[in-house]
Protein backbone atom coordinates (compact mmCIF):
# COMPACT_ATOMS: atom_id res chain seq x y z
CA UNK A 1 0.00 0.00 0.00
CA UNK A 2 1.14 3.52 -0.77
CA UNK A 3 0.98 4.85 2.80
CA UNK A 4 3.24 2.09 4.13
CA UNK A 5 5.74 2.90 1.38
CA UNK A 6 5.77 6.53 2.54
CA UNK A 7 6.25 5.46 6.17
CA UNK A 8 9.25 3.35 5.19
CA UNK A 9 10.94 6.45 3.75
CA UNK A 10 10.41 8.79 6.72
CA UNK A 11 8.23 8.81 9.82
CA UNK A 12 7.06 12.39 9.27
CA UNK A 13 5.70 13.17 5.83
CA UNK A 14 4.10 16.20 4.23
CA UNK A 15 0.36 16.15 3.62
CA UNK A 16 0.71 16.50 -0.16
CA UNK A 17 2.70 13.27 -0.39
CA UNK A 18 0.22 11.60 1.96
CA UNK A 19 -2.66 12.90 -0.16
CA UNK A 20 -1.06 11.43 -3.28
CA UNK A 21 -0.55 8.12 -1.45
CA UNK A 22 -4.13 7.81 -0.20
CA UNK A 23 -5.42 8.93 -3.60
CA UNK A 24 -3.55 6.01 -5.18
CA UNK A 25 -5.03 3.59 -2.66
CA UNK A 26 -8.56 4.91 -3.27
CA UNK A 27 -8.15 5.51 -7.01
CA UNK A 28 -8.82 9.26 -6.67
CA UNK A 29 -7.32 11.86 -9.02
CA UNK A 30 -4.93 13.65 -6.65
CA UNK A 31 -4.64 16.89 -8.66
CA UNK A 32 -8.11 18.09 -7.62
CA UNK A 33 -7.44 20.85 -5.07
CA UNK A 34 -11.04 20.72 -3.82
CA UNK A 35 -10.61 17.08 -2.84
CA UNK A 36 -7.30 17.85 -1.11
CA UNK A 37 -9.05 20.56 0.91
CA UNK A 38 -11.78 18.07 1.87
CA UNK A 39 -9.05 15.65 2.97
CA UNK A 40 -7.34 18.26 5.15
CA UNK A 41 -10.70 19.40 6.59
CA UNK A 42 -11.42 15.76 7.49
CA UNK A 43 -8.06 15.42 9.28
CA UNK A 44 -8.53 18.71 11.15
CA UNK A 45 -12.11 17.80 12.15
CA UNK A 46 -10.84 14.48 13.51
CA UNK A 47 -8.07 16.19 15.51
CA UNK A 48 -5.18 14.65 13.61
CA UNK A 49 -1.96 16.06 15.09
CA UNK A 50 -0.44 18.13 12.27
CA UNK A 51 1.97 21.03 12.04
CA UNK A 52 1.75 23.62 9.28
CA UNK A 53 4.84 23.63 7.11
CA UNK A 54 6.00 25.42 4.02
CA UNK A 55 6.80 23.35 1.01
CA UNK A 56 8.60 24.44 -2.09
CA UNK A 57 9.16 22.49 -5.23
CA UNK A 58 12.22 23.98 -6.94
CA UNK A 59 11.85 25.23 -10.52
CA UNK A 60 14.21 22.48 -11.60
CA UNK A 61 12.22 19.87 -9.67
CA UNK A 62 10.76 17.31 -12.01
CA UNK A 63 8.60 15.87 -9.21
CA UNK A 64 5.54 14.43 -10.83
CA UNK A 65 3.19 11.60 -10.23
CA UNK A 66 0.86 10.11 -12.80
CA UNK A 67 1.89 12.77 -15.30
CA UNK A 68 0.93 15.64 -12.97
CA UNK A 69 3.33 18.14 -11.45
CA UNK A 70 3.56 18.29 -7.67
CA UNK A 71 4.99 21.81 -8.01
CA UNK A 72 1.95 23.05 -9.95
CA UNK A 73 -0.38 21.36 -7.43
CA UNK A 74 1.43 22.96 -4.47
CA UNK A 75 1.34 26.36 -6.17
CA UNK A 76 -2.40 25.99 -6.84
CA UNK A 77 -2.96 25.21 -3.16
CA UNK A 78 -0.81 28.18 -2.09
CA UNK A 79 -2.93 30.48 -4.25
CA UNK A 80 -6.05 29.37 -2.34
CA UNK A 81 -4.34 30.27 0.95
CA UNK A 82 -6.61 28.91 3.65
CA UNK A 83 -6.36 26.36 6.47
CA UNK A 84 -7.55 23.52 4.25
CA UNK A 85 -5.16 24.31 1.40
CA UNK A 86 -2.07 24.44 3.61
CA UNK A 87 0.64 21.81 3.71
CA UNK A 88 1.16 19.98 6.99
CA UNK A 89 3.70 17.65 8.53
CA UNK A 90 2.07 14.43 9.74
CA UNK A 91 3.60 11.59 11.73
CA UNK A 92 2.66 8.41 9.89
CA UNK A 93 2.02 6.18 12.88
CA UNK A 94 -0.60 3.43 12.91
CA UNK A 95 -3.33 5.73 14.29
CA UNK A 96 -2.74 8.38 11.63
CA UNK A 97 -2.77 5.82 8.83
CA UNK A 98 -6.00 4.29 10.18
CA UNK A 99 -7.65 7.73 10.24
CA UNK A 100 -6.32 8.71 6.80
CA UNK A 101 -7.78 5.52 5.31
CA UNK A 102 -11.22 6.43 6.70
CA UNK A 103 -11.33 9.49 4.43
CA UNK A 104 -13.80 9.19 1.60
CA UNK A 105 -15.11 11.65 -0.92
Amino acid sequence: MALEELRKKVLYQNSIEIWIGISKEKNIDWVDTDNYQKFIAFLLKNNQNMKTMSICFDESDKASDGGHSKKVFANNLAAINNENSACYSIKLNDGAIKLIRKFDI
